[in-house]
């Protein structure tokens, strides 16, 4: 169908908010950075952990704002503010703050249309097209930016349609996120905590050392509870019941002292010369940086922004890394995640453990995410932190019961497996939203073209 609705200009629909913050009360000030925002999420699980303010002045926010990153736009920093309690909440001044008019147009409709694909990448060439050490827009460069305005009840009726796809890929989104809770919880509680043999031991009378008398004070107190389930005794049975003192302190006994070295195969990798085509054109093998992994809503990685050719593949020293690779980045920033459910190949920004001696891949990567901390407390550098794998290799683990690690394996397995499924398909939903969107958007394509997936959303 042909385009008959009214064009409206930025300027037209929303201001540029700068409120000033007021400091009468510093305690419990919320910053938030243009990196604390993804696709229209607070990357933060907590977002009331978000980094203190700094002392120079930021802008204040309310509910129904929208963030939206001046620098870079087409990287999709953006978010549009949908708690309520926000009067302690301060954002970064590269930050444009977004103040719609509702009367004007639908705040969700408009947010669609400003966050699209074309959007972006309309504002990523304004921005480049401007001079300066970054690509970067303001508010009056994109003030005459056209929106597209239909009646109020072709808007609510496109927003509510494109919701339930939203509301489609949240769902999964939130199962993924259940999903590694629950293994990372269950890696804490028997590899860490020692949970099985802090229980073993106190049903057969054993001495608890002293470093985890407190965790068996709350194990008796658990125990105790009326909602408490005792894990199966053949489980139970892979633990030992006492524990002994080695070099490092005490640990469950039986298990070994190891280090990364000793039990990793571990890569890294490099980047083609960019400036060649024959590295890259056309090019069919996944290769990743850590930038794949910003903002990943999941620790599995299914795909990479870019590929590289064969004759790319052969400049790096690494080659091409099997699937279920585990990949940690080691600089710019350190801790980034991800098993790899595709063969690949990486640049110089990862450590890469493709296989183990005795630990699984799953394993590997609960471990590391519980030591964290530790590793990037052992990272050098001076122009930015990072992490060697000559000083990773350094770090001691200690190696439970093969039966242990073969059941937290299989667990884990299962739980990755699903992420896997649930994220191929928020795949297929996304691409099923880009398409669909600025087509319906433009009035292109009208909801009554397609009727069956339209009457699901009339009961949102």
């Amino acid at each position: 169908m042909g385009n008959k609705w009214d064009i409206v200009k930025l300027d037209e629909i929303a201001k540029n908010a700068s409120r000033a913050f007021n400091f009468k009360n510093k305690n419990g000030v919320i910053f938030i950075n243009t990196g604390d925002v993804l696709d229209g999420k607070f990357l933060h699980k907590n977002i009331s952990k978000i980094n203190e303010l700094p002392g120079q002045a930021k802008k204040a926010i309310k509910i129904n704002d929208i963030l939206f990153s001046e620098i870079r736009p087409g990287n999709s920093r953006f978010a549009l503010v949908n708690f309520e309690n926000t009067h302690n909440y301060v954002v970064s001044t590269k930050f444009m703050i977004l103040e719609v008019n509702q009367d004007v147009m639908n705040l969700e409709f408009f947010y669609l249309q400003l966050t699209c694909k074309q959007t972006l990448s309309d504002f990523q060439h304004i921005a480049e097209s401007r001079s300066g050490t970054f690509p970067q827009i303001t508010f009056d460069s994109i003030s005459h930016y056209p929106f597209y305005c239909p009646d109020k009840v072709a808007q609510v009726k496109i927003k509510n349609f494109l919701g339930l796809i939203t509301k489609n890929l949240e769902t999964c989104y939130q199962i993924n996120q259940t999903l590694e809770q629950i293994s990372q919880t269950l890696f804490k509680s028997w590899f860490v905590d020692f949970d099985p043999v802090i229980d073993n031991a106190l049903d057969g009378g054993n001495t608890i050392p002293e470093p985890f008398q407190a965790r068996a004070e709350l194990r008796k107190k658990v125990r105790n509870s009326a909602d408490f389930k005792p894990l199966a005794a053949d489980v139970r049975a892979l633990f030992p019941a006492e524990f002994e003192e080695i070099e490092l302190g005490w640990v469950p006994k039986g298990w070994q002292l190891s280090m990364a070295g000793d039990e990793f195969v571990i890569r890294g990798g490099s980047t083609p010369s960019t400036a060649n085509a024959d590295f890259w054109d056309n090019g069919e093998i996944h290769w990743t940086s850590p930038k794949d992994l910003a903002g990943n809503t999941s620790k599995i990685l299914i795909d990479t922004s870019k590929k590289i050719t064969t004759a790319g593949l052969n400049k790096i020293s690494s080659g091409l890394l099997p699937e279920n690779t585990v990949l940690m980045s080691s600089r710019a920033p350190i801790g980034y995640l991800a098993l790899t459910k595709i063969p690949l190949a990486i640049n110089q920004g990862y450590i890469a453990i493709p296989s183990a001696k005795s630990l699984s891949s799953e394993y590997i990567i609960y471990w590391l995410e519980n030591i964290m901390d530790d590793i990037k407390g052992i990272a050098g550098g001076t122009t930015f932190a990072e992490i060697s794998k000559s000083a990773f290799k350094t770090i001691n683990l200690i190696i439970p019961s093969q039966k242990a690690i073969e059941v937290f394996t299989h667990i884990a397995k299962d739980n990755f497996d699903k992420i896997v499924e649930n994220s191929k398909q928020t795949t297929v939903l996304k691409n099923l939203r880009d398409t669909l969107l600025p087509k319906l958007i433009s009035g292109e394509l009208s909801l009554d073209d397609i009727p069956e997936l339209y009457q699901e959303t009339e009961t949102i």
